[in-house]
């Protein structure tokens, strides 16, 4: 492995692994920390696809991880699991922590333009430093073969990263995702100290505005959403999501589900239908 690069945890699952390594990021400028789920293999030329993982709020790179039970179908299918953190960590902006909906733990996916959070570029670190170094230390992983999904900040970078870069992802789904960050208070907060007062900007990193310019989608769109999620109505709003899809006839599942909320106890439910969904879309 090129230096920098190095392994801080192995856990045998449904015969495979969870991996977990730290590297130091030149795009963020510190170190980060990302967890990998290697589905076993009967052979050594074997090459995996890769699905990537983007968590919510407060999250690490291990919450999905240990919660999700995801890994029971990627073993199945014959996916890797690769689970980035949500920000940069132990840069000492001022006021990093003071919250948490901005700063650590809270990144967005976007790249931030303001000077105080300019190490703040989960979205370069996702679309193009992660994957770069996925290639070129794991030879196992086929990352031309990619898909990618989150939950609820993470179900927005999904959707967001993958509307912006159709050529680098076969399929995307999002649990709860903050699908009108421009119109909701999390957004809003979060765009106005990231990206300043531009709203053009802002729109630049929200999936209701994208999909009017990028929907020429090879797969469908797949979102489960709790109706017992206490954000349900005033932060994550995918009907706006939904409206914007029906309008350029974006192909879109958005399935509502009676009495589940926002935790990942929702996310085990459900998290074998996008497994499935995504390996159908990379022909497994």
């Amino acid at each position: 492995m090129e230096s920098g690069l190095s392994e801080i945890g192995s856990t045998k699952m449904f015969d495979g692994f969870n991996k977990r390594y730290k590297h130091y990021s030149d795009t963020l400028g510190c170190s980060m920390t990302f967890s990998i789920y290697f589905p076993p293999s009967s052979s050594s030329s074997r090459r995996f696809p890769v699905l990537y993982w983007l968590s919510g709020l407060t999250c690490t790179d291990e919450n999905f991880i240990i919660k999700s039970g995801a890994q029971r179908a990627a073993s199945t299918r014959g996916i890797a699991l690769v689970v980035p953190d949500t920000s940069p960590r132990g840069l000492n902006i001022e006021g990093e922590a003071d919250s948490y909906d901005l700063g650590v733990g809270a990144g967005f996916y976007l790249n931030a333009t303001q000077e105080k959070w300019k190490n703040w570029r989960m979205y370069d670190y996702i679309v193009s430093e992660l994957p770069k170094l996925l290639s070129d230390n794991f030879s196992q992983l086929d990352t031309t073969r990619a898909s990618i999904s989150g939950h609820s900040m993470g179900g927005h970078g999904a959707l967001t990263i993958y509307l912006k870069n159709l050529d680098k992802y076969k399929s995307v789904s999002a649990f709860a995702p903050i699908a009108n960050p421009i119109n909701c208070q999390w957004g809003q907060k979060a765009f106005t100290n990231y990206l300043g007062d531009n709203k053009a900007a802002w729109e630049e990193y929200d999936a209701t505005c994208l999909i009017s310019k990028f929907n020429n989608l090879s797969a469908t769109i797949l979102i489960d959403q709790g109706e017992s999620d206490q954000f349900f109505p005033d932060q994550l709003l995918p009907n706006n999501f939904e409206e914007a899809c029906k309008k350029v006839n974006a192909p879109l599942l958005l399935r509502l589900h009676p009495g589940y909320d926002h935790s990942y106890y929702f996310i085990a439910t459900f998290i074998e239908d996008h497994i499935t969904h995504h390996s159908q879309a990379l022909k497994l």
